[in-house]
């Protein structure tokens, strides 16, 4: 029995409907690309480096990951920065923000550990042991922790979703995206922001509360006294 041919999809044959078509591609390509475009605007002039961002009590370092239950390359980067500008008396406190949602996976703890290791008082480091993702982050460092001015670190790729997604829940932000190596992990993150971008956009429009929100939390305010 002969398996019939699956029919090509097939394309308008008239002038005004191949128009129709390049229109509606374009329509779509112009609102896919809509909230990477909102992203850029709302962060033009909150980007730093670690040489100039402005001093403030707190950073934010985001997970992002793990490997045999130490930092991965890229989230090691991203705490090196952290303890940078704890030695250059940059920040006060860092609030480490990732996924515990596991008992066998825990960032915040590996966040610790490797934080103490490179010179950060224990004394001065939060964690955040729900910080599921970027929105859930930000809006836990504003409502349990109290944080409402702060440095977010992050990678390249990240770090304007970051900014906008703190800023709109009420933390004033300013982004450090740290260097990484363009390997397969950073194009993955690049194209993958083109879709984060979009759900950014829902989050800030719809504003969700986090998967676990909880009480207050008082330890961002008590690292930042015992640091007085």
């Amino acid at each position: 029995m002969r398996l019939p041919r699956p029919r090509r999809p097939r394309l308008p044959r008239t002038r005004a409907g191949r128009r129709r078509l390049v229109q509606a591609v374009m329509a779509g390509c112009v609102l896919a690309l809509l909230p990477s475009t909102w992203m850029y605007l709302v962060t033009g002039d909150r980007l730093r480096t670690t040489a100039d961002v402005p001093r403030t009590q707190v950073a934010v370092v985001f997970g992002a990951g793990l490997w045999d239950g130490e930092p991965s390359p890229y989230l090691a980067h991203r705490l090196d920065a952290a303890a940078k500008l704890y030695r250059e008396n940059r920040i006060e406190v860092v609030l480490v923000t990732g996924d515990n949602s596991r008992e066998d996976y825990d960032e915040p703890d590996a966040m610790r550990a490797y934080l103490t290791r490179h010179g950060v008082p224990d004394r001065r480091i939060v964690s955040d042991y729900a910080g599921f993702d970027t929105w859930d982050s930000c809006v836990r460092a504003r409502k349990i922790f109290g944080v409402d001015r702060a440095v977010l670190i992050s990678q390249g790729f990240h770090i304007r979703r970051a900014v906008a997604l703190c800023q709109a829940a009420g933390v004033t932000s300013y982004g450090i995206g740290v260097d990484a190596r363009h390997d397969a992990t950073w194009y993955y993150g690049g194209t993958r922001e083109i879709l984060a971008a979009g759900k950014a956009a829902l989050d800030v429009v719809f504003r969700p509360d986090p998967r676990f929100l909880g009480p207050k939390e008082p330890g961002v305010a008590d690292a930042l006294a015992s640091a007085r």
